[in-house]
């Protein structure tokens, strides 16, 4: 692939797999594909399920600002807060050098950076870490579990976390979802879902006391073993923040899109 090919990619596996997450969550969930932007809003209190982001390819500066304030509108229209992804790539360079101040225009303002990654890089080996055992997630304790690292990985409270997931069936039977274990302690963990010909890594954290000691790449390695085996796919995709970013060229990653993350101006 082309790297603006990878970048349409990584926009339309948001979209593909934000809709199976934010319909999981919200049966009445506001899903709309619109020209130029990608509805997917649970309006749960786990903000990363409450999602636009923009579709256009080669978007000029006078469309950006035009869709801005439309991602906005909408935005505003919702009882919780989300974000709008913006995948960098797909703006021409009138509309990346407009970036520095049309959000401002349209209410929004950068909440923080990420980076689409993917690669042909299936299968992987049965990962093995000297200090995790991993443990598929199954039963609704360790959906709370998985909820509440993430959570703490990301800095909201526990509610919010157990919004996104707990009670989920997407979650124990079509995400190949893990738990790294320190003895009875989960400490990481990450989770692999098919989603059009690739697998997408979705929700990794690592417990904040326990990160810089390979846990998040080991647990990414087991989600992607796990279910590479059981779908055969070969290419998979996700998206990386700044933290995550180093860890998964290491897998056989390449990043692809810059991605801004904006939120509504307080």
């Amino acid at each position: 692939m082309t790297g603006l090919n990878e970048s349409v990619e990584s926009m339309e596996q948001l979209a593909v797999v934000w809709r199976a997450m934010v319909l999981d969550r919200n049966a009445d969930a506001d899903v709309r594909d619109l020209p130029g932007l990608a509805v997917r809003w649970a309006d749960c209190r786990f903000a990363f399920w409450n999602c636009v982001t923009l579709t256009d390819i080669a978007t000029n500066a006078e469309l950006l600002e035009q869709r801005l304030h439309q991602a906005a509108d909408i935005m505003r229209s919702k009882e919780h807060p989300g974000f709008l992804w913006l995948f960098e790539d797909l703006l021409d360079a009138d509309a990346l050098a407009a970036l520095e101040a049309a959000p401002a225009r349209a209410g929004l303002e950068r909440a923080f950076p990420g980076t689409g990654m993917a690669g042909d890089l299936l299968p992987v080996p049965d990962p093995v870490h000297p200090d995790l055992t991993f443990v598929r997630v199954t039963t609704d304790e360790q959906l709370r579990v998985y909820a509440d690292l993430n959570a703490r990985a990301y800095g909201m409270p526990v509610e919010d976390g157990r919004d996104g997931i707990v009670g989920s069936t997407l979650w124990k039977d079509g995400v190949h979802a893990y738990l790294g274990m320190r003895g009875d302690v989960a400490v990481t963990c990450a989770g692999t879902v098919e989603a059009e010909g690739r697998l997408f890594v979705v929700l990794v954290a690592t417990d904040p006391e326990w990160e810089r000691r390979g846990y998040g790449e080991a647990v990414t390695r087991k989600a992607l073993y796990e279910g590479g085996r059981a779908t055969g796919l070969t290419r998979a995709t996700l998206h990386a923040t700044v933290a995550g970013a180093p860890v998964y060229p290491r897998i056989g990653f390449e990043p692809n899109s810059p991605i801004g993350f904006y939120s509504l101006k307080q």
